[in-house]
């Protein structure tokens, strides 16, 4: 398995789905992890979970659209820990509606949390990963911020812009010792598509030529990975996680 000993992790959006899974396969390989959420409740309790089972996990409070709250946080963990190895960028949402129907305010809730928070906690935690010499950057996008999806017009257009972000950091980061990575998932079993109808479930599952939705546990994976010294060459790349969905 691969090994995050002594690396420290900062994931937003920890305290459910993708982001939890994430949290538990670092812990596991060896990683301190901060969440960083919006959900105490929620947080909490996967907290707890984590820590019943012996592992050092911690939880900040935050808006990750609060640019001074997560300075904060950043600057918390570099007191405590000393640094920063490891950002994942996971924390999202979605507000879907067609151009005709969406909203301005649907618009820009997303463009906040999705686009806006990535570089708000990215231009917190960056300065001190360049400052150690090392940093793992890890940005959640999509594939349909690759080819577009009906009635997601602010979520694609903040996918796109994060995996374009990606690129620009590479390069910017890249003599530091920082990669910047990114990562589109796919259709995946998540609690958000637990209320999506079941004949909705079956036609994704058909467009995927692997014939099933993924895990978060898949998607955990493939962050590992990309946080690991296994992946110390490889920056500025979109890694597609979707069962073959984009071919």
């Amino acid at each position: 398995m691969i090994r995050l000993n002594n690396r420290t992790a900062v994931i937003t959006g920890a305290a459910r789905g993708i982001g939890k899974a994430t949290a538990g396969l670092f812990l596991e390989a060896g990683a301190k992890v901060s969440i960083w959420d919006v959900d105490a409740a929620a947080a909490e309790e996967t907290v707890q979970t984590f820590r019943e089972a012996g592992h050092d996990i911690r939880f900040q409070q935050l808006d990750t659209t609060d640019f001074q709250s997560v300075a904060k946080a950043a600057e918390e963990l570099i007191n405590d820990w000393g640094r920063i190895d490891i950002l994942i960028n996971n924390a999202g949402i979605t507000r879907d509606a067609s151009l005709k129907k969406m909203s301005a305010a649907q618009w820009q809730m997303v463009i906040d949390v999705n686009l806006t928070g990535v570089f708000n906690c990215t231009k917190a935690v960056a300065p001190f990963m360049t400052e150690k010499g090392f940093g793992r950057i890890l940005n959640a996008a999509s594939v349909v911020g690759l080819y577009g999806n009906f009635g997601q017009g602010n979520y694609v257009a903040t996918k796109s812009g994060v995996i374009g972000l990606t690129k620009v950091w590479a390069r910017e980061l890249g003599r530091k010792g920082v990669t910047v990575n990114a990562v589109s998932p796919g259709f995946i079993q998540t609690e958000m598509i637990e209320t999506v109808p079941e004949g909705v479930i079956n036609n994704l599952k058909q467009q995927t030529p692997l014939g099933r939705l993924g895990s978060v546990e898949e998607i955990a994976h493939a962050y590992l990975f990309l946080a690991s010294d296994q992946a110390s060459f490889i920056t500025g790349t979109n890694l597609s996680v979707d069962g073959g969905l984009v071919l």
